[in-house]
């Protein structure tokens, strides 16, 4: 399985899930562009040690996707340092949990804005020159909350059901152009957000951190086993293959188990 000559843009991708993912796609051949916040000498440092890691050309874009204009300069970046956009990973996402009637409007546009309107606008903006192309790949990281609900978390599943409807509706409009548009949908995975949830658990209840990772996954993940980035970066370089040329507008869950019961 290769994508030599293939460009991926993967939003999010100076940590967590979109380095998983990025790197998976570099280790399968294709050029990156990274995107992200963070320190410039270590995100030089992360893209450089790519570069030599895997012997593809890797790029950097610090655009801020809570900004339509952005994303526009980051999709333009790319196909002008790299001369195209074959792949997008829709990643970067953020959280804010309380009640609906706590819940600041100003934390639910900046959720909205981040895990919902930035996929609008990246797939808007890449999806031209895939179809000219005749060949591309949409990939939403939308969540398990794409498909339920948790309490505290209105914008969050708010937005990731939109990203599962946004899914379909590109995979319908691209379904006879060589372009496909899926949702990868995870279930808890230890990144930087979700360590934020741990540590808020383990202070909360002054119970130590194994403790509250296995209160965490207990809830709802019956594998007891966190989503590695790995393993969603080796589903990702699977639908950018030539087998998954037929799969399209699919909503999938690497969730332990948690939608199963």
């Amino acid at each position: 399985m290769t994508l030599t000559q293939k460009v991926a843009v993967v939003t999010g991708s100076t940590s967590g899930i979109g380095l998983g993912i990025a790197r998976a796609l570099a280790g399968a051949g294709a050029d990156v562009v990274l995107n992200g916040f963070g320190d410039a000498a270590a995100i030089e440092e992360l893209r450089a040690g790519l570069a030599a890691e895997f012997g593809v050309r890797v790029g950097y874009h610090g655009a801020d996707l809570s900004k339509p204009a952005e994303i526009a300069a980051l999709i333009g970046h790319a196909e002008e340092t790299f001369g195209s956009v074959d792949v997008l990973v829709n990643n970067a996402g953020i959280q804010h949990v309380a009640p609906v009637e706590d819940f600041p409007a100003d934390r639910w546009d900046a959720v909205i804005a981040l895990n919902l309107s930035a996929v609008f606008h990246g797939t808007h903006h890449a999806l031209p020159g895939m179809k000219r192309r005749g060949w591309g790949r949409i990939l939403n990281i939308a969540s398990v909350h794409g498909h339920v609900a948790s309490v505290n978390k209105s914008a969050y599943v708010a937005a990731k059901h939109g990203v599962v409807g946004l899914t379909k509706t590109v995979a319908l409009e691209t379904a006879s152009t060589g372009v496909t548009c899926n949702a990868i949908c995870p279930g808890w995975v230890l990144t930087p957000l979700v360590q934020k949830q741990i540590d808020a658990i383990a202070s909360t209840k002054n119970i130590p951190e194994p403790q509250a990772k296995a209160e965490l996954l207990g809830a709802k993940q019956p594998s007891g086993a966190f989503v590695t980035p790995d393993e969603l970066g080796g589903l990702a370089v699977f639908l950018c293959s030539d087998s998954a040329a037929q799969m399209t507008g699919a909503s999938l869950l690497m969730d332990g188990g948690w939608t199963a019961q």
